[in-house]
């Protein structure tokens, strides 16, 4: 459900900028049925990649054997990331806050001696700062969905409105969060994230028990549409030629 989420909600002709797991699927998932002029972009190097199966990390070869072109690490962030020529970045999160901010860094308020210290950053920074918009997937619990991350590493929306402004950062920040209950979108005003939608069967009061903060919900809750059938059919043909 959420790989098929994040799908719907690429469209053709965006540029991507993809990480392996979930948004990998989501992308190949798009560009094979409603978007077959997605371009995928991954942090490797390969532009415009167009895998047969789903990468097992940004160095398999499937990706430079069928993108349009393959060039360095740093020419991806200093030519196409920073300038702002990527529409999308696909982002996943240990914590999540109520402004979407994102915790990969560390758990716990010490972060010389965590409770836990987490594989960090990474692009995420240059992907949250100066993408178009971000969307992120991340399974959603009340230790994944806090009031208050424990370390910024990649930032949100701050503390609400005109927070990006007041820092330069090029990019809307968060404009989508997918997770294994439903669908969040920033409130327009506030930038604290609105359920606008439950996936089916999910209830709100689930919703609720597993976020850390007082929930909003949007005035008109919609329910995302089950996956159809070519949608699985595809999902399905990915996972399989990926064994």
């Amino acid at each position: 459900m959420m790989s098929v989420a994040a799908a719907r909600a690429l469209s053709g002709g965006q540029r991507c900028f993809v990480g392996i797991g979930l948004p990998s699927t989501a992308a190949n998932v798009a560009r094979r049925t409603h978007a077959p002029d997605l371009v995928l972009i991954y942090e490797s190097g390969a532009l415009g990649a167009k895998p047969d199966w789903l990468p097992a990390s940004i160095g398999d070869g499937i990706l430079a054997e069928t993108a349009d072109a393959v060039i360095s690490v740093p020419e991806v962030f200093n030519y196409w990331l920073q300038p702002g020529r990527i529409d999308v970045g696909f982002l996943g999160a240990a914590q999540l806050d109520r402004f979407g901010n994102i915790n990969t860094t560390v758990i716990g308020d010490d972060y010389a001696t965590p409770k836990v210290r987490l594989p960090g950053a990474g692009g995420a920074p240059e992907i949250a700062a100066n993408c178009h918009e971000v969307y992120v997937v991340v399974r959603q619990s009340k230790r994944s969905f806090v009031d208050k991350v424990d370390f910024v590493t990649s930032f949100g929306h701050g503390r609400g409105n005109g927070d990006r402004q007041r820092l330069g950062l090029r990019g809307a920040g968060p404009t989508l969060v997918i997770t294994d209950l439903g669908v969040f979108r920033p409130d327009p005003d506030t930038h604290e994230l609105v359920l606008t939608a439950v996936h089916p069967g999910v209830t709100v009061d689930q919703v609720r028990e597993a976020t850390g903060w007082e929930l909003r919900i949007a005035a008109e809750l919609d329910t995302t549409p089950a996956p159809t059938s070519d949608e699985l059919a595809v999902l399905r043909a990915l996972k399989e030629a990926s064994k």
